[in-house]
């Protein structure tokens, strides 16, 4: 019984010791949720200042008026916690040095961007222009040696293994421009030279026109050879960068791409194609091309693996979700074209609904979840909408090729490009104050 009774006390104890420390926080944070802004940033900058070894009683004894009457000891203890708890958000002031500065960063990276867009488009054309010159050039002159190192098979096989050095050690390239420049040239040098090795033409006008044959071909075999495999292998590559450079988001909306490819050239996908795309194109229509009708299936296929992606609300997939999104708006543009639907137009009318529905559904939940990227790609491809539909409506009773009235019609773009403009600064305004 004694025993039980000292246990009994030795408890009561250490719960009164435990009580007297939290008591105390709970008074020290609900004095701090009385506190106004004003009067928290008095006590921050005073604790400021006497951490940093200032007389800070002279602040205090200007400012101790704005504060109900408490001891010195409160004071200091609001300060301190007060202090540690802060975080401190600079904004640069409109037009000052600083705001100027991070504006100029911020186009000088969408001009490196832009350069090196510009460079791997040049890159990529001058290899189609000159490449098969350039062989013929090498083989004539340096016939002897190059017989070996340069033929047609071997050369494919070499280009192919700088494609791999390019993509393993660009990310090792400090500057951007450049590790952006190495790397899509590796790409394209993994794609192409994968795309002659598997279809056996090692000449860029052969194979182009092999993948174009063999992607509507009956074989289905030929169409995952040229067309399958060589997206897997860059969708690889894509997934190493991403992984070793994660700050390039350029290559998350990239493996989205080659992945889609891989997919739409699997051997199942022709058998399933037929009972997809009636989604989009219900109507039967002799007149529509068979690349619509796979465009509508492709179409059905990345929006429902959007809609899956989303649902699992995970910050992981975000990048993928722009690029799936943005995917789908160019894929429905395209499919809403007027001239898809030549001679039965209830097809035209059906993509029109279904347009519509899908840009108000994007909009809104571009805004639900506040994403500035997906908000601006929404907008501007309902803007690009519009002005399809602003041009291709009268063309059901005119022809604006034989009609005189294009400065009209570039007057009246003018005026709806105008209130597509404050369209947007009053959706923008609605939607973030919500």
């Amino acid at each position: 019984m004694k025993n039980t009774f000292l246990l009994l006390f030795f408890f009561c104890i250490s719960i009164y010791a435990k009580e007297i420390p939290s008591t105390k926080e709970t008074q020290i944070t609900n004095e701090i949720i009385s506190l106004n802004d004003s009067q928290k940033k008095i006590l921050f900058e005073f604790a400021v200042l006497q951490k940093n070894g200032f007389d800070a009683n002279g602040y205090w004894l200007k400012n101790k008026n704005k504060f109900p009457a408490f001891t010195d000891s409160v004071r200091n203890n609001l300060a301190d916690e007060i202090f540690v708890n802060s975080q401190v958000l600079y904004t640069p002031v409109k037009n000052s040095a600083i705001h100027l500065w991070m504006q100029t960063q911020s186009l000088t990276n969408w001009m490196l961007y832009l350069a090196a867009f510009i460079a791997i488009c040049a890159i990529i054309g001058l290899l189609r222009n000159y490449w098969n010159r350039l062989l013929g050039m090498l083989i004539m002159q340096f016939a002897p040696l190059f017989r070996l190192l340069f033929s047609a098979i071997l050369l494919t096989y070499e280009l192919l293994l700088i494609g791999v050095l390019c993509i393993v050690g660009a990310p090792y390239v400090d500057e951007m421009t450049f590790r952006t420049i190495i790397i899509h040239t590796g790409l394209f040098l993994l794609w192409s030279q994968s795309t002659a090795i598997f279809t056996r033409k090692y000449l860029v006008k052969k194979y182009i026109f092999e993948v174009r044959n063999n992607f509507w071909g009956s074989n289905q075999w030929e169409a995952v050879k040229t067309i399958c495999l060589p997206a897997i292998i860059v969708t690889i590559a894509l997934l190493y960068l991403i992984y070793k450079v994660p700050a390039d988001v350029l290559y998350n909306y990239e493996v989205v791409v080659s992945g889609m490819a891989a997919i739409c050239a699997l051997p199942f996908w022709r058998i399933i194609e037929k009972y997809i795309y009636p989604v989009l194109i219900p109507f039967k229509d002799t007149s529509v091309e068979r690349s619509i009708y796979s465009l509508a299936a492709c179409t059905v296929l990345a929006l429902v693996i959007d809609v899956v992606l989303i649902w699992q609300i995970n910050p992981l997939f975000y990048y993928i979700i722009i690029a799936l999104t943005t995917l789908l708006i160019m894929s429905i543009l395209i499919l809403s074209v007027k001239d898809n639907y030549k001679y039965d137009y209830r097809n035209y009318y059906y993509i029109q609904c279904i347009t519509i529905a899908f840009f108000v559904s994007v909009l809104w939940y571009s805004f639900h979840i506040r994403s500035g990227e997906i908000i601006w790609v929404a907008l501007i491809g309902a803007s690009i909408f519009v002005i399809i539909k602003y041009w291709e409506i009268p063309t059901f009773f005119i022809s604006w090729k034989r009609s005189r009235g294009w400065t009209w019609g570039f007057l009246g773009m003018a005026a709806l490009l105008w209130l597509l403009a404050k369209g947007i600064l009053y959706l923008s305004k609605i939607g973030f104050m919500v």
